[in-house]
């Protein structure tokens, strides 16, 4: 996935009169990056019902089995967002064919965000075939638009890797038995998530470097960024919602309360400093791709997860916020936080080297409620949840103060010592 805007060359599109150029559908690239679109932003708009839906789908089925297939389909709605958000790096949304490509994939992805709460039921078939389509249409699309250029092998090695698990997908689809379907669609999930890990091995066409995928670092950024705001969102419409549809009470005020603030301090602990900075540095890096693969393709996907759980337990403590702690509220109170700080830290490492102290301690705390909210019904719902809460507007207060003790030493520098 090379940097096409530094190609130019004329190729013929197959069953075209005359010849085309790639670079009239390629975006322009500015040295302070190309930004996200007003259309981009519109098309992200089908992914809020879809975190809605898998959100919805995990509350209502709050056991090992309808978290193990909320995250697979977690994964498939990620990769079918992701793909997309890497085609439109390249490919200028503001051009008429790109466009219609992506209003087409707003299509069907607004269909298969409506089947996921049956797709493991009687719409099997239904999702699979609008997330097929969604994957093997959109690369078709590029692998026509770059047929003959120097550009075209690597989107043919994408569609291979995406036709082989679509099969999968279609025939766990077909199949009548519950786990032979998960089994077919689990194969169908670890296929495409290794593909670029090996780079699209594919035969006959060989297989393709994070060094030709040198994309604008700092649009990818935004755009996982843009994300994450999606899904903070759904977590604030949930919030409100469950709020909205019962008489409110002590408890419950104090309930709604920590789900917000704690849904603040998640957005604090990503967007106050670490975003932008992470952002600088993949848009100066030597190697864009590679860093886009791990960061952002990969690493991003686990705050997401955190946040749907945590929404979860934001609409329980809201409806329940007295009694019992179970054992399934305490995984998402806690798992949520949890899977967002960890997703967090890996995202740090992963762009700046190393691991924070205040995450380890952050994750460390989050691990010990678990000893006092499963034994001895030491704490309500309520009580949990806001020390969960707490521990996350902590770790955000942490990043505060030492951002700011980072500037003042900086400031301290001499001249030459802070330019470098």
């Amino acid at each position: 996935m090379a940097d096409a805007a530094h190609h130019p060359e004329v190729f013929a599109a197959p069953g075209a009169d005359g010849p085309h150029r790639v670079t009239a559908l390629l975006r322009e690239r500015g040295g302070q990056g190309a930004r996200v679109t007003f259309f981009e932003l519109f098309f992200d708009l089908v992914f809020v019902f879809a975190i809605t839906q898998l959100s919805h789908l995990l509350l209502e089925h709050l056991t090992v089995r309808g978290a193990a297939e909320t995250l697979l389909l977690l994964l498939a709605v990620w990769w079918a967002w992701m793909y997309t958000c890497w085609t439109t790096n390249w490919f200028s949304p503001d051009h008429p064919a790109v466009r219609l490509m992506l209003v087409a994939v707003m299509i069907a992805g607004l269909f298969m965000a409506a089947m996921l709460p049956g797709a493991f039921g009687d719409k099997a078939m239904w999702f699979a075939a609008a997330y097929v389509a969604i994957q093997v249409g959109r690369t078709l699309f590029v692998v026509f638009c770059t047929w003959g250029h120097e550009l075209g092998p690597n989107f043919q090695r994408v569609l291979f890797w995406q036709a082989v698990p679509g099969a999968l997908w279609i025939g766990g689809a077909l199949v009548d038995g519950h786990d032979a379907r998960a089994g077919l669609w689990l194969l169908a999930v670890a296929l495409e998530y290794l593909a670029p890990w090996h780079g699209f091995a594919t035969p006959l066409l060989g297989r393709s470097s994070t060094a030709e995928w040198t994309i604008d670092g700092a649009h990818m950024a935004e755009r996982c960024q843009l994300f994450l705001i999606i899904a903070l969102g759904e977590t604030v419409l949930v919030t409100g919602a469950t709020l909205g549809g019962h008489t409110p009470t002590a408890a419950v005020a104090t309930g709604f309360v920590s789900a917000f603030v704690g849904t603040v301090a998640l957005w604090w602990i990503y967007f106050d400093h670490t975003a932008e900075a992470a952002a600088e540095r993949i848009a100066s890096a030597a190697d864009p791709g590679r860093l886009g693969r791990s960061a952002y393709t990969f690493i991003h996907i686990v705050m997401v997860a955190g946040i749907i759980v945590g929404a979860v337990a934001d609409e329980k403590v809201l409806v329940h916020p007295d009694g019992h702690v179970s054992t399934a509220f305490a995984i998402v109170a806690i798992g949520g936080p949890a899977l967002f700080v960890a997703g967090h830290a890996l995202f740090k490492r992963a762009v700046f080297g190393g691991f924070t102290r205040a995450r380890v301690i952050a994750l460390l705390g989050l691990a010990a409620l678990a000893v006092p909210a499963l034994t001895a019904d030491a704490l309500t719902p309520l009580a949990l949840h806001i020390c969960t809460a707490a521990v996350v507007v902590a770790l955000a207060l942490w990043d505060v103060r030492a951002y700011r003790m980072q500037r003042r030493e900086q400031a301290l520098l001499p001249g030459p010592l802070k330019a470098g």
